[in-house]
């Protein structure tokens, strides 16, 4: 298992259209996916549940991968948080 800590930077933080964005992009792979944020942790692959931690502008959360392809998707996930979803 790897993880990484980042800080959101997008202005609406991890609400509809970003959460959407981003249940998409880890749903293509294969390892386990979760966003840790405050006490509790949340499955990165599914909007709901990204949408049920209220992640706001400014909020640091760490991306937790687990499996095959955790590397490819640890790096996606950061990209996609870097970019501020800018582009997709």
């Amino acid at each position: 298992m790897i993880k990484q800590t980042i800080v959101v930077r997008n202005p609406e933080g991890l609400h509809l259209r970003p959460a959407a964005v981003f249940a998409e992009e880890m749903a293509k792979f294969n390892c386990d996916v979760n966003i840790r944020f405050k006490k509790n942790t949340v499955n990165a692959k599914s909007l709901l549940s990204i949408l049920s931690a209220c992640i706001v502008c400014g909020s640091e959360i760490s991306i937790e991968c687990d499996g095959a392809d955790e590397q490819q998707a640890i790096k996606t996930a950061i990209d996609l948080i870097d970019s501020q979803f800018k582009g997709r």
